[in-house]
């Protein structure tokens, strides 16, 4: 049925206020959780001292998070103002140079920051996938890339590679692998469109310009080449009407995300509480559910504000970077699931999308999400953890397109065509619901640990059955009523624009 079903607004109303209500409850059993544990021995290392005048601590166990805002602070803010600077000038005085001033910005940049034998290895690399791309063979574009990539992702070849960059400090290691591990998803990028060129190839004055634009080069998103050499060779720089605007709004947002995750820390401990299996065994199973939740919710927040933060800065460079992803709370298929929207248009568009085509073959489907989780798993790093994490959601992605497939039969198209479309549309969010959770269950084995996911799974499938699953796939039903309403307002108002478009 279409998207554009529409349930009567009281059904609407009571399904807003049950999802209200059990939030709120599932949150006083954190928080209270949260207040209870603050002082235990067991997590003395997760939570510090914090707010002194509330009496309260603050969770501290993401690495990344107290990393930006510590030790990485001031290094974001002087190179990334640095860049803003120089390409500010650049832009005004000589717009169709500004490649070259972002190229030499972010070498220095790396230079200064890693020293010469990392840009060496880095410029190494780069000069290997360009050799490889004169070839024209995307195979072969794709083994030497891969094998570039497992370089820096297993041993012994990782460790090699680090030790020939001398000295210490704090962020070395973060700022070495992320560099390079996102070099390289670039130089394949560049080669496998090298390959696709009809006449001649990219020079390799590209290749360094598309690489070493700084707020991409360490963390990210990756921006496929072709996009980024369309647009970063234009001449004519225009502002869109009320860009500035948004850029600024943006920004804001970006600044009350911090202080409000700032703040979230100080009163829920979300990321400490899961490291204790038997404290965890105390809370009722909505806590669990809500911790569980909450914790995928929190790591998007930690990819919106990192790549909102980069993409702000590249939008003032006249870009148009990769999206922040789209929120968990507004998902429940497997096929919208992703927190870095950078690697997820980089892996539909190179191994995805190339392998599946239109994604209606199920065997083809099947050899697609192979191939797509077994480079990712490769780009995360192969450990037992992200080995169990790609199988999960390898199995769950082609499972929606199994029972989509199923489910169009004739016997149960007629069947859909005959009900009323509000019917099908609840019968829809019911499956909907399900899958939100295996979403949930099946991406916390990596964000947080695979015992917690075991301990919620058993809690809201096993032990907890029926009351507890069954109420909380009702409140899910509702959250995913909620989702849909959403997307019928935003289709309607995408056709209004389109008619005015035509008109």
């Amino acid at each position: 049925m279409g998207v554009k079903t529409m349930l009567p607004s009281y059904e609407l109303g009571f399904y807003a206020l049950a999802v209200t209500c059990a939030v709120v409850y599932s949150g006083s059993g954190i928080f209270e959780a949260s207040r209870d544990s603050m002082n235990r021995k067991a997590f003395r290392d997760g939570i510090k001292p914090g707010w002194h005048y509330f009496g309260r601590k603050m969770d501290v166990a993401d690495f990344e998070w107290v990393m930006w805002f510590t030790s990485f602070r001031n290094v974001i803010i002087f190179a990334l103002s640095g860049h803003v600077l120089f390409g500010k000038i650049c832009s005004m005085t000589v717009p169709q140079h500004r490649a070259v001033v972002y190229m030499l910005y972010g070498i220095l940049a790396v230079l200064g920051s890693m020293g010469l034998v990392y840009l060496m290895i880095i410029l190494s690399h780069c000069l290997v996938l360009y050799s490889v791309a004169l070839a024209k063979q995307k195979w072969l574009c794709y083994v030497a890339g891969l094998c570039c990539l497992a370089s820096f992702k297993v041993e012994p070849f990782s460790s090699w590679q680090s030790g020939f960059v001398t000295g210490a400090f704090d962020l070395q290691d973060v700022l070495f692998y992320g560099g390079s591990s996102f070099t390289i998803m670039r130089c394949m990028s560049f080669a496998l469109e090298s390959s696709e060129r009809k006449e001649g190839i990219y020079s390799i004055f590209d290749l360094l310009k598309y690489n070493f634009y700084l707020p991409f080069f360490f963390f990210g998103p990756v921006m496929t080449f072709d996009q980024f050499h369309a647009q970063v060779s234009t001449r004519e720089l225009r502002r869109k009407d009320d860009e500035m605007k948004n850029i600024r709004v943006h920004a804001l947002l970006h600044v009350g995300a911090i202080i409000a995750v700032d703040i979230f820390f100080h009163f829920f401990y979300i990321l400490t509480l899961p490291s204790d299996l038997k404290f965890m065994n105390r809370l009722s199973d909505w806590s669990l559910a809500g911790l569980a939740y909450s914790n995928l919710v929190y790591d998007w927040v930690k990819a919106a504000v990192m790549f909102g933060v980069i993409n702000t800065i590249a939008r003032l460079d006249h870009l148009d970077p990769p999206q922040p992803p789209k929120c968990i709370t507004m998902l429940y298929v497997f096929a919208e699931t992703h927190f870095d929207r950078g690697i997820n248009d980089w892996l539909c568009k190179y191994v995805y999308d190339h392998i599946g085509e239109n994604h209606d073959n199920i065997m083809k489907e099947l050899m697609a999400t192979i191939a797509t989780f077994a480079v990712t798993t490769l780009w995360l790093g192969p450990c037992e953890i992200v080995y169990i994490w790609s199988v999960f959601n390898c199995f769950g992605l082609n499972f929606e397109l199994w029972v989509q497939k199923f489910f169009q039969q004739e016997t149960f198209a007629k069947l859909e065509a005959k009900m009323p479309a509000a019917m099908s549309r609840r019968i829809r969010a019911v499956f909907g619901a399900a899958n939100f959770w295996a979403i949930v269950l099946y991406n916390i084995l990596a964000l947080n640990s695979l015992e917690f996911a075991l301990l919620v799974t058993k809690r809201l499938l096993l032990t907890g059955f029926p009351v507890s699953t069954l109420s909380i796939w009702f409140i899910t039903y509702c959250g995913v009523q909620l989702i849909k309403e959403r997307e019928r307002i935003l289709a309607i108002e995408e056709e209004k624009c389109d008619k005015a478009k035509v008109e």
